[in-house]
C-alpha cells in the first residue's frame, strides 16, 4: 500500500516516529503541502494522510486509486465526506487524542485572563517591583473564580473535562448542548441564552457545523456580563470575530481567550490582534508530546483495522 502524509509536519515536527505508519506500507511524508500541490502528491496513493488540506469532489475525481483518507485530528471540516462516500473513500478521524490536552490550555488561557501573571511578571523583570505591587490593587488585580458560573457550550470530551476543571476550582457548572447527556450532580443543563446571560466564562467546545458557524454573534456577546470572559478552543468559525473584538473594545465584555481563528494565520489587520484583553494562542492546544503520539498512533490503527477490514472512527 502506498501512503502519503501530506501536511505532518505541525504532528510530528520531528521529535516522534511516524514508524507506526511505516509498518503499514510504503510511506511518503511531507512537512507542508501547498492546497495546488495536493492532487499531484497524492496521486498513485491508495491511502492519504492529512491535517488541513482540502479534499472535495474536484479533488477525488483526480485520484481514481484513492481508497482512505486519514485525519490527523478530530475534525473533518476540510473533507467533503459526502463525495469521498460517493467514490467509495473511507475517510477516519482522531477522536480522543488531546481532551486533556486542550481542556487543560482552556484552563490555562483563562488563568491568564483572571491572575495576569505575565504583565506582572514583566513588571518584575523590567525592576519594577513596586508598580506591579501597587497595579496588584488596580489594573492587575486578580479575578477569583471560586463561586462563579462556568458556562460549556458542548458537552462532549473535552467539555465534560473543562467542566470538572471549573469545578475544581469551585465554579458553578452551567451546561447547553446540542445532545444533552446525564452530568455529575449539581451541574445545571440551561438553553444557550441563559447560558450566555448568566456565565461569568463561557467556554466553547461544539463542533463547527453549518449549524453553528457564527452562532456567537452580536447577539449572544450582548447578552454576557460586561465582567465576563469568553474562551475558544475550539474552532473559530464559532465567533463572529468583529463582533467579538467591538465588545471588547467597547468595554462590554471583560476578555477572551483564543486557541483558534477563521484563518490561521490571521491576516495583520485582523480586529482581534489589537483588542482590549484578547488573548491569542496559534492553535496550539492539542500539541503536547503525549497527545502528538497518541495522534500518531491512532491514525496508524485507524489505517490498519481498514486493511483488516473493520474500520474504525469512520466519519464516512
Amino acid at each position: 500500500m502506498n501512503i502519503v502524509v501530506l501536511d505532518g509536519g505541525t504532528t510530528n515536527p520531528g521529535d516522534l516516529s511516524w514508524e507506526p505508519l511505516e509498518r503499514l506500507g510504503e510511506l511518503t511524508v511531507y512537512g507542508q503541502t501547498p492546497q495546488n500541490l495536493a492532487v499531484e502528491r497524492a496521486k498513485n496513493t491508495d491511502a492519504v494522510i492529512l491535517n488541513r488540506i482540502t479534499l472535495g469532489k474536484e479533488e477525488f475525481s483526480q485520484l481514481p486509486q484513492l481508497r482512505y483518507v486519514g485525519t490527523l485530528a478530530t475534525g473533518y471540516n476540510t473533507i467533503d465526506v459526502e463525495a469521498a462516500r460517493e467514490r467509495g473513500i473511507t475517510v477516519c478521524n482522531v477522536p480522543h487524542y488531546c481532551e486533556g490536552a486542550v481542556a487543560q490550555h482552556a484552563l490555562s488561557l483563562l488563568l491568564c485572563l483572571c491572575n495576569k501573571a505575565q504583565r506582572s511578571q514583566d513588571l518584575v523583570q523590567a525592576g519594577h517591583w513596586e508598580q506591579a505591587v501597587e497595579e496588584s490593587h488596580g489594573p492587575l488585580a486578580p479575578v477569583e473564580l471560586e463561586g462563579k458560573r462556568l458556562g460549556i457550550l458542548g458537552f462532549g470530551s473535552i467539555g465534560q473535562r473543562m467542566a470538572r476543571l471549573g469545578e475544581a476550582l469551585g465554579m458553578e457548572v452551567l451546561l447547553c448542548s446540542r445532545t444533552p447527556r446525564p452530568a455529575p450532580s449539581g451541574y445545571r443543563w440551561v438553553d444557550l441564552e441563559t447560558l450566555f446571560r448568566e456565565s461569568d466564562v463561557v467556554s466553547l467546545h461544539c463542533p463547527l457545523t453549518a449549524e453553528t458557524r457564527g452562532l456567537v454573534g452580536e447577539h449572544l456577546l450582548s447578552l454576557m456580563k460586561p465582567t465576563a470572559f469568553l474562551i475558544n478552543t475550539a474552532r473559530g468559525g464559532l465567533l463572529e470575530e468583529q463582533a467579538l473584538a467591538d465588545a471588547l473594545n467597547q468595554g462590554r465584555l471583560a476578555g477572551a481567550c483564543l486557541d483558534v481563528l477563521t484563518q490561521e494565520p490571521p491576516p495583520p489587520d485582523h480586529p482581534l490582534l489589537q483588542a482590549k484583553n484578547c488573548v491569542i494562542t496559534p492553535h496550539v492546544a492539542w500539541a503536547t508530546r503525549e497527545a502528538r503520539a497518541r495522534l500518531i498512533q491512532t491514525v496508524a490503527d485507524n489505517l490498519k483495522c481498514f486493511l483488516e477490514g473493520r474500520p474504525q472512527n469512520v466519519v464516512s
